[in-house]
């Protein structure tokens, strides 16, 4: 037997969460005794075989949907070929991240089973019953919790664990599978795409330079801008800053907006709510630039720089 993981792409392209899940797939598979595989949906998805094998799994199941659900994604196909392969393979659970995309599949998928699925976990331990710990609130507990199930399905909270190339160049045994859904299930497919931005986003980026309240005003977002295009970083910002109107939503870092994990954010004239910090937690190192040395973001940070952010940035960029 094995842990299936249900690998989550974008028209071939592979989306790094689920490497994340290959990762949280091994250490649940190591206590087991098991192997890990991977269910890849989609004949785009066929050239990423060679990189599930590289993070652990020594069998991939290709599965072809026919029809015109084959054509993109859809949460119901996605989530019934999933449960279709569940009887076939017999895996002892399955994982995949927990994204937006791979929580919606796996609910279908164990609606479909009727079964129990628990999103957003940071760790499992397999005993008769699987115990968890998993984000709730978005993020602003932890649950510790038991799945009583025949087949245990769960995603892994995006950013909690590290993703590890485990065996480079390896190949996995490749079995074709050809899925036939019924019609309904293309009610919900992707029809268009448009492309808010490309390059680096938030999510992406290996330095965020993050402005709040103490910005002052959407003039004052300039100096954070050049010290990102310095650092080759991007700018985000916090909620209050969105309510203000200084910066789109599409800036904002925290638990409605962006969930950010750069090497480097530089929390700048930020309190640090908690909304804001579940969002900015995952961020390898944190740097607080405020003037309140008591503020909830100058206490949580790694480093922290006591001063008036308009004097300190600069600095930074001319240093």
């Amino acid at each position: 037997m094995s842990v299936l993981v249900v690998v989550e792409h974008d028209r071939g392209v592979l989306a790094d969460a689920s490497l994340e899940a290959f990762a949280f797939a091994r250490s649940i598979a190591e206590q087991l005794g098991e192997s890990v595989e991977a269910a890849l949906i989609g004949a785009d998805a066929a050239g990423l075989a060679d990189s599930c094998a590289a993070h652990g799994a020594t069998a991939v199941h290709l599965c072809q949907i026919s029809g015109d659900g084959a054509v993109d994604y859809g949460p119901e196909a996605y989530g019934l070929t999933v449960a279709s392969l569940a009887p076939v393979l017999s895996p002892s659970g399955i994982v995949a991240s927990g994204t937006d995309r791979g929580n919606e599949v796996l609910a279908n998928a164990a609606a479909e089973l009727g079964l129990p699925f628990v999103a957003n976990c940071l760790s499992v331990k397999t005993a008769d019953e699987w115990e968890m710990t998993r984000v709730q609130w978005g993020g602003s507990l932890n649950e510790e919790t038991r799945l009583t199930s025949r087949l245990p399905i769960v995603s892994v909270a995006h950013h909690a664990v590290e993703a590890e190339e485990v065996s480079p160049g390896a190949t996995a045994v490749v079995t074709e599978h050809v899925v036939e859904l019924p019609d309904w299930v293309t009610r919900s497919v992707i029809q268009d795409r448009v492309v808010l931005s490309e390059g680096l986003t938030l999510a992406t980026s290996p330095v965020v330079i993050g402005g709040g309240r103490g910005v002052g005003s959407a003039e004052g977002f300039d100096v954070l801008e050049a010290l990102a295009a310095k650092l080759g970083g991007v700018v985000g910002c916090s909620r209050a800053v969105t309510n203000n109107g200084w910066r789109p939503h599409s800036d904002q870092v925290g638990q409605t907006g962006t969930r950010i994990a750069p090497q480097l954010y530089i929390a700048c004239g930020i309190s640090g709510a908690i909304q804001h910090w579940v969002g900015a937690k995952a961020a390898k190192k944190i740097l607080a630039i405020n003037t309140d040395p008591a503020a909830n973001m100058v206490v949580k940070a790694d480093y922290a720089v006591i001063g008036d952010l308009f004097e300190v940035l600069p600095a930074i960029e001319q240093g």
